[in-house]
């Protein structure tokens, strides 16, 4: 317990100062330790951003404690259900990756690639996403790159460090490693390969967006932030709460966001940077807005910009009452809330991979 205090300190001291961390250090000086990893952890959204805590030592489990407020509590059990194509596994430049293949698959297929959350795998992702389940029912591979607990003991995509920032450099180069030796290995259509993510994975995916416009016609940026955000553990925090006003300009490929209006985790305003950084080129355009509620779950508001000659920029999915979950996951899934719309179909629409569902 001694040393599960000293983790604590440690980690406040690398922590914007706010009323969260006050309250963390009252609780300290109180004895309340599992307290006070509680409140980080909510804070954090089950770890940390930055390579975990010092060390590469984890937080004592919050098992058997009560959900927190505003986010799902993460589950390790996975849904009940397989989709019926093969998952096989791989590694390109060091990174490994789980491949879903459907039955369904022919010549010129879509790739879809997808970045994991902090605390997750390929594994639990693919599970609580439901990403395969859509994939064998539209033809589409799914390749899932699981980030190394070596580069990151709480398994988070290093989004916020200058060299993981950039084209051909870090953890960047690595993905798209992945990417092209899943779509040589299986004839994917080079003109239909995109990218995705949830928090950490979602802010990778915005990365990916910008640095490799020629290797991916879309990025969806679920729960996430936009590139360059930030440049160190400390800029990323505060970023996940306030974004930045001005954004780096996310380059051509177009973006869908998907986010909660109840995330405490990363911020509602992280979603709108996300799209405010690809329409930097655009100068003023107003969105097609169209609202709609999920049958016997949450509604939601979609906005989408357009140029005059048609082609979408930026589509962005307010889902009202969610926290930090990937919209309409899998019961039992880690962070994941089945009330939500099927963000995974959406995604599928937006990079033209299937028909616009009906998400009503």
């Amino acid at each position: 317990m001694f040393r599960t205090g000293k983790l604590i300190r440690e980690t406040l001291r690398g922590m914007p100062a706010t009323a969260g961390t006050s309250e963390v250090a009252r609780m300290m000086r109180e004895g309340r330790l599992l307290d006070a990893t509680a409140r980080i952890q909510e804070r954090l959204g089950g770890g940390l951003p930055g390579g975990g805590l010092p060390g590469g030592v984890t937080m004592p489990s919050m098992t058997g404690m009560s959900s927190m407020p505003g986010m799902p509590t993460p589950r390790t059990g996975s849904p009940t259900g397989r989709a019926p194509g093969a998952v096989t596994r791989g590694s390109a430049q060091g990174l490994a990756y789980r491949l879903y293949v459907p039955t369904t698959l022919q010549a010129g297929a879509p790739l879809l690639v997808m970045l994991h959350g902090g605390t997750q795998d390929a594994e639990t992702f693919a599970a609580a996403t439901g990403m395969d389940e859509a994939a064998e029912a539209a033809g589409v591979l799914v390749a899932y790159p699981e980030q190394s607990r070596s580069a990151n003991a709480m398994g988070y995509w290093n989004w916020f460090r200058p060299g993981d920032q950039a084209r051909d450099a870090g953890e960047p180069g690595m993905i798209a490693a992945v990417t092209r030796e899943v779509m040589a290995a299986h004839d994917a259509d080079p003109g239909r390969v995109a990218v995705a993510g949830f928090s950490a994975g979602g802010a990778m995916a915005a990365v990916m967006g910008a640095s490799y416009p020629d290797l991916y016609c879309g990025a969806g940026v679920h729960s996430g932030l936009p590139h360059r955000a930030a440049s160190d553990v400390g800029s990323a925090f505060a970023a996940m709460s306030s974004p930045p006003r001005t954004v780096a300009d996310a380059g051509p490929v177009p973006l869908v966001v998907v986010h909660g209006d109840a995330d405490r985790t990363v911020a509602p305003a992280c979603g709108e940077a996300v799209v405010r950084s690809a329409l930097t080129r655009a100068g003023r355009i107003e969105p097609v807005r169209t609202d709609g509620r999920v049958d016997g779950g949450r509604t939601w508001t979609r906005e989408r910009w357009s140029e005059p000659g048609g082609r979408v920029l930026a589509e962005s999915w307010t889902v009202h009452g969610m926290g930090h979950a990937w919209s309409g996951g899998r019961a039992g899934g880690s962070y994941a809330d089945p009330a939500g719309l099927d963000a995974g179909a959406a995604m599928l629409a937006f990079f033209g991979f299937t028909a616009d569902p009906t998400l009503e």
